[in-house]
């Protein structure tokens, strides 16, 4: 089920009057309705794969059980190990599989030797690697004594299949939101209201920005052979607005949601295309993704504990990881591996925590150092998407090279009042994000009476540009990962 969906919108209202209206006396009653509306929302999708997440839930709930009454390192640790090898063994076979063995087959092929394999027709779970990360979470931190665990099953259940974020994250630690299926929870009107407007701009993030952007990004990206550079550069720059729009969008709209029934979810996104170097830029992207990395892969390898070629190793296994995360292509690594190459400099200077405050704070516009800072960490980024975006490697540098070529000093070929009137929005939507940066969110304004009528109007402005671009719902780009 889309978010962006008609069936969405009869559903969410719902769930929501039988949540507040008629189950709100009882919490136990409160998190079964949870449950199966979280399991209705996914099994629309394919209600085969509603298996995987019953398994992966009983699998970690009897562990986490396991864990509590175990005092043996040894034995703890065999009970953590099977939680792992059991959660990313599904991941590896229902996303890696063809993978492995297509590149198996290349490497034989190398020396001459023909090797026969099986590639199969397997169908990738949505959101399997969100919600294998969100349940390896759970058995982690209980086995570093950092997270008590749960015997309420129901409320475990809920944890992990929890709807609003269930297929593209954020990613939820169990130490934030599990124990708030423990509580009562209380509906508070400046809550949910805030939580709609969340959800309304990440509506407008999807359906006016992304899905815009998505159909000249994918027209100049699946045709790059027939366009000149400058019309490259502009499909690239569509691109990454597209994957900011649809990424962040779905953040947006999964954490106002989850404010509609009184959870606080963690922030995913921080307005990172207004950042100042490409560390403060990941930590403002996928927030979510980055903190997990860091606190179960880059923490316990060393972090920045050791010496320089320790951080450096460490440095290169976190954004490898995290690319391939992404997906099963050597783009993705090698998205993952030129980020790290940007990311080293700064680790190795000791300069990657410089910018930890917002941009121009309490400024309307940045000085000129800022805004070269900010220029070029956006243009190096948007180099790293075309990888991202393209098909192979091969693609991608041939796509790079024919934008450093002469053709960039071109009029891009594209042009029309239709795109030019998009790019115009694209302007306008991040003039918003920018004076609204040190916010929650871009809806988050005042609620002083004398501005009511602008809110409202801005409000009405929002709704009408969703209505008069909206088109067929598009899935969300990281549905596939």
């Amino acid at each position: 089920m889309l978010f962006n969906s008609t069936d969405f919108a009869i559903f969410l209202p719902i769930v929501f009057i039988l949540y507040w209206f008629v189950t709100y006396k009882h919490l136990t009653i409160q998190n079964i309705l949870l449950v199966i509306a979280s399991y209705i929302f996914y099994g629309l999708w394919d209600w085969r794969f509603l298996s995987l997440i019953l398994f992966s839930t009983l699998i970690d709930f009897f562990i986490g059980v396991a864990l509590s009454k175990e005092e043996n390192k040894n034995k703890r640790k065999l009970l953590l190990w099977i939680s792992i090898v059991v959660n990313l063994g599904f991941l590896g076979f229902f996303k890696y599989y063809n993978f492995f063995v297509d590149n198996f087959i290349a490497a034989f092929s190398l020396f001459g030797t023909t090797f026969n394999a099986t590639s199969l027709n397997i169908i990738l779970p949505v959101g399997i690697s969100f919600y294998t990360f969100q349940t390896l979470s759970y058995t982690i931190d209980v086995y570093r004594k950092n997270l008590t665990p749960t015997k309420d099953f129901i409320s475990f259940a809920a944890f992990v299949s929890f709807f609003p974020q269930l297929v593209a994250g954020p990613i939820e630690r169990a130490t934030n939101l599990l124990p708030q299926f423990y509580k009562k929870r209380h509906f508070e009107y400046h809550k949910a209201i805030d939580g709609s407007r969340q959800i309304l701009w990440g509506l407008f993030k999807k359906i006016v920005i992304a899905d815009n952007c998505a159909i000249y990004a994918n027209d100049i990206f699946n045709n790059y052979e027939t366009y000149s550079g400058s019309t490259l550069l502009l499909g690239a720059f569509f691109f990454t607005f597209q994957i900011y729009g649809d990424f962040s969008g779905y953040s947006d709209i999964a954490i106002g949601t989850s404010r509609l029934f009184g959870f606080t979810l963690k922030k995913n996104f921080a307005f990172p295309y207004f950042s100042r170097n490409i560390a403060e830029f990941w930590r403002r992207w996928h927030i979510s993704l980055s903190t997990w990395f860091r606190d179960y892969v880059y923490i316990p390898l060393g972090g920045s504990r050791g010496g320089v070629w320790s951080k450096i190793r460490n440095t290169f296994v976190i954004f490898l990881v995290s690319g391939f995360w992404h997906g099963a292509n050597w783009t993705f690594i090698a998205w993952g591996f030129i980020n790290a190459c940007y990311f080293l400099p700064l680790l190795v200077l000791k300069r990657n925590r410089k910018y930890t405050d917002v941009v121009a704070q309490n400024k309307i516009l940045p000085n000129g150092k800022e805004m070269l800072h900010i220029v070029t960490t956006f243009f190096l980024t948007v180099i790293t998407w075309v990888f991202f975006r393209a098909k192979t490697i091969k693609d991608a540098v041939a796509y790079l090279e024919e934008i450093f070529s002469k053709s960039l000093f071109t009029i891009p070929t594209i042009i029309t009042t239709t795109l030019l009137l998009k790019i115009i929005v694209v302007i306008i939507f991040m003039s918003i994000e920018w004076l609204q940066r040190n916010k929650e969110h871009a809806l988050q304004f005042s609620t002083a009476p004398k501005r009511r009528v602008w809110r409202w109007c801005f409000f009405f402005i929002v709704i009408y540009a969703i209505i008069v671009f909206g088109a067929k719902p598009q899935e969300f780009i990281y549905f596939q990962f």
